[in-house]
Parts: structure tokens; sequence; C-alpha cells
């Protein structure tokens, strides 16, 4: 399965990195092997691992690092101390017995084969064990990561610039609210005003009819006499 996980390192994975590199580096593993099994756990390659342990973590647990060395080469050295050959012991005794001034010799001879099947752990554990594929997959990891962060930035600041847009409009839109509200209470205003003056005019007319009806029209004849005038 491909990993692909791109999102940001947290306290916790930091955290597991650290036991996970420390645990090998007591148990006499490599560093790529703990790498590996970070890796696993949180879905991320193992070189991704390796960077965020050489670029971030280690330099936080520098002491923890020597104290893991320490027991490391503690529990070699107690190793070999009791899986060493019985027969060297009987090598040293028959030298000694032989020719007692070159026993100090083959105790330092002893002692050199010890320090040589513990130095390649020593080399293990101070140099990262890089090969080139380890180095293939690191750099196809930060390219992927370079272009995921590239296209992670460019799409914040089009969601900003958009956030910007929006919030104009919104503010565009609240003020023509509060224009039209204003409108319309003006209107409602004049509205109500009509009204009025139409029931004052539409009273005035009704008074005009009564008003034509209830008064009679005279006219006056040749003869003097008053005559009301038909409507």
């Amino acid at each position: 399965m491909v990993k692909v996980r791109q999102d940001a390192w947290s306290h916790e994975d930091d955290l597991l990195l650290a036991e996970t590199v420390l645990r090998h580096i007591r148990e006499g593993s490599t560093q790529l092997n703990a790498f590996e099994e970070v890796g696993d756990k949180l879905n991320r390659t193992s070189a991704a691992c390796g960077f965020r342990w050489n670029a971030e973590v280690r330099q936080r647990y520098d002491q923890a690092v020597s104290i893991a060395k320490r027991q490391r080469k503690e529990k070699k050295r107690a190793l070999a101390r009791h899986q060493r050959p019985v027969h060297q012991n009987h090598l040293a005794t028959e030298v000694v017995q032989d020719n007692p001034i070159d026993y100090e010799e083959v105790m330092t001879t002893t002692t050199s084969v010890e320090d040589e099947q513990s130095l390649p752990v020593e080399m293990t554990e101070n140099t990262s064990p890089i090969n080139l594929d380890y180095v293939i997959d690191y750099l196809k990891t930060l390219k992927k990561d370079y272009y995921e962060s590239t296209r992670s930035k460019n799409s914040i600041e089009k969601l900003q610039k958009e956030n910007v847009i929006l919030r104009q409009e919104k503010d565009s839109l609240e003020q023509k609210m509060l224009q039209l509200n204003e409108q319309l209470n003006t209107i409602q205003e004049d509205y109500q005003v009509l009204i009025q003056i139409m029931d004052r005019a539409r009273k005035m007319v009704v008074f005009d009819e009564d008003d034509s009806v209830s008064t009679p029209a005279f006219r006056m004849e040749k003869n003097g006499n008053l005559e009301q005038v038909a409507k």
C-alpha cells in the first residue's frame, strides 16, 4: 500500500518516534528498523520518519540517546562475557602455565576480540544506515512534501482572498438592506399620509353633494315674482 499521509507531525507522533528509536538502540537494532516500524504505525515512509528524527526530534533527546547507547553497550558486554567460549579460558590457562610472560598478551588479545565484536554495533549506532534506495525514497518524499506544502499554501491564500471578498459583499448587502428598510419606512409613512388625504377629499365631496341638494336656486320673472329654478 502506498503511504500518502501528508499531515503535520503532532506531539504524540514525535513521542512515538523517539520512544521507538530509543528502544531499538537499547535492543541493539538499527535506526532504520525503528523508522520502518514508526512508518507502519503512522502510515508514513521510513524516509519521512528518518528526516523528522534527524531534523527535529533527535536534538531534544541527545541525553536519552547517550543513555540508551550506554545501556546497549553494557548489555552487549554482559552477553559477550556470558557467552564467551570456554576454550579461550583454557587457552589462557595453558599459555600461563607454559609461558607466564605471555599472559598479558593473551588477555590483551582476548580483550581486543571482544572490542572488535562490539565495533560493528558502535559503527551501526553512530552512522545512519543510508543506501541509494533510502536516499531516492527520501528525495521523492521531500519533493512530494514540497509540492504539497506549496499547493496548500496557495490554497490557503486563495481561500483568504475569497474570504475577504465575501466579507466585503456581506457588508455591502447589509448597507443595501438598511437603505431598503429606510425606504420602506418612508413609503409606509407616505402611504398613510396619502390615505388620510384621500379620506379627507372623499368627505369633502360628500359634503358638497349634500349642499347642492338642499340649497334651491331662484330667478326673478319679468313681472317681479321669484321662480325656483329646477336643477
